[in-house]
């Protein structure tokens, strides 16, 4: 049976455990063909960032083509965009229609506090997204306002949908709250929380990454948006698990995606 194409729209990750490397492994992991569109290019690895080149808006453009002129795309998640211009290239492939179900990660600021967006480039795309998953510090980027605690997560999610998207997901898996993981769909009219273990591990790289590439597996295989988003939770959640006792790097460290522990 021919898989299920899905396309993700980010930076290199050299590091394996973020980023386009990150997107293609929840991919393969849950079924789906992979492909790809780099926006830029990181020197990385579980301590930080080194350095980052983007990519020209035009060989964004170029690569965008020749996936979608050639693959029948179901889902597309979005990542790193880097900067308005590339932001714009994705912008106007999703205006035209051409970015079904789109998944849109607001990547501004990388694990090891690397900023690797700008505001400006995320809030071009967002009228476009069917989901977006910011995490609480790019949801208070993007709202001005604080996102420290599951209320605030609430007001910020409940105040980018107004403002664009179909769903916000506000994940909150830097929180403590109570032994929990908890994060904030709102979208279609309601609110709800979504609950899980807090799994206490240095190996958390790429969780926002592999979260948002997990729900556009799930929208291209014809979940809705809420079975999408808890079907990705629960993945995210197996993988932190899975890697909790993992030594790779000396920093944080990536997730087990194949569920090899």
């Amino acid at each position: 049976m021919t898989p299920t194409t899905v396309l993700t729209i980010a930076g290199s990750d050299s590091g394996g455990g973020a980023g386009i490397q990150a997107d293609l492994k929840v991919f393969a992991a849950l079924g789906a063909y992979g492909t790809s569109v780099l926006t830029a290019v990181t020197a990385q690895n579980t301590r930080g960032v080194d350095a980052v080149l983007p990519l020209p808006p035009r060989t964004v453009t170029e690569q965008l083509d020749s996936v979608l002129g050639d693959f029948r795309v179901r889902a597309v998640k979005t990542g790193m965009l880097g900067n308005p211009a590339v932001a714009d290239v994705v912008a106007d492939a999703a205006r035209a229609g051409r970015l079904p179900h789109l998944v849109v990660d607001p990547v501004l600021v990388a694990t090891s506090g690397h900023r690797l967006g700008v505001v400006e480039a995320v809030e071009r795309l967002l009228p476009y997204a069917e989901v977006a998953t910011p995490n609480c510090a790019e949801a208070a980027a993007l709202t001005g306002r604080p996102v420290t605690t599951v209320e605030e997560m609430v007001a910020a999610a409940e105040a980018l949908v107004a403002g664009g998207p179909a769903h916000v997901v506000v994940t909150g898996g830097d929180l403590d709250v109570a032994g929990e993981s908890v994060d904030v769909l709102a979208g279609g009219g309601s609110t709800t929380l979504l609950r899980a273990p807090l799994v206490r591990t240095r190996h958390s790289h790429g969780t926002g990454c592999s979260f948002s590439a997990a729900i556009a597996v799930r929208l291209a295989a014809g979940d809705p948006v809420p079975a999408a988003v808890a079907a990705a939770k629960e993945y995210v959640t197996r993988a932190l698990t899975g890697a909790r006792d993992w030594e790779l790097g000396a920093g944080r460290g990536p997730l087990d995606h194949f569920g090899w522990s």
